[in-house]
């Protein structure tokens, strides 16, 4: 039990360490934000990602601000046949610009989210650390304006999410996929 308790919080304090170092762009502007995002890659330390990363394909996100200067995220990807996944949650600004925190509904997680990096016509990189049941999982994702990314921001994506602790193999560059109506 000793052992076990010792190994959980070595874990955390290696990854509150990591994700000290993280922190939202500067002059992050909320409405710049608004509109469609494509997900173009994806990376994880979660337990789920072994078995659904080989079929992951890309996806959309709605970002919506609202006057609050809250984010509405409306998440959907188009399926092998042809039907539509979709969830929606709104991101609670913080009191520092680019980091928003919400629980997901439909996953029953608590989500710490931060731009990290973003040109608002061009791509956005956005790291979470995500707690259930007392287990934390950090999610990188890359998101692009159009449904494709160059080879300098997919080798951009891979650097930081190694820096966070993301092992090479849990870093997927998603291939293109139809969207969903």
């Amino acid at each position: 039990m000793r052992n076990t308790l010792l190994l959980i919080m070595g874990t955390l304090m290696c990854i509150l360490a990591v994700n000290a170092s993280v922190t939202p762009v500067k002059h992050f502007n909320v409405n710049k934000m608004e509109g469609k995002w494509y997900m173009v890659a994806i990376s994880t330390n979660a337990q789920w990602f072994a078995n659904f990363k080989a079929t992951m394909k890309t996806g959309t996100t709605v970002f919506t601000p609202n006057a609050e200067g809250d984010m509405d995220l409306t998440c959907s990807n188009l399926r092998a046949d042809g039907t539509c996944w979709r969830m929606n949650d709104r991101a609670k600004r913080t009191d520092t610009p680019g980091r928003f925190t919400f629980h997901s509904q439909l996953w029953g997680n608590d989500n710490d989210m931060q731009i990290v990096d973003v040109v608002y016509n061009d791509y956005a990189l956005v790291h979470t650390i995500k707690i259930k049941n007392g287990v934390t999982d950090i999610v990188n994702k890359l998101f692009s304006r159009k449904p494709e990314t160059s080879v300098d921001l997919q080798q951009k994506f891979t650097e930081f999410s190694l820096q966070t602790g993301i092992l090479s193999d849990n870093i997927v560059i998603l291939p293109k996929n139809g969207e969903c109506p």
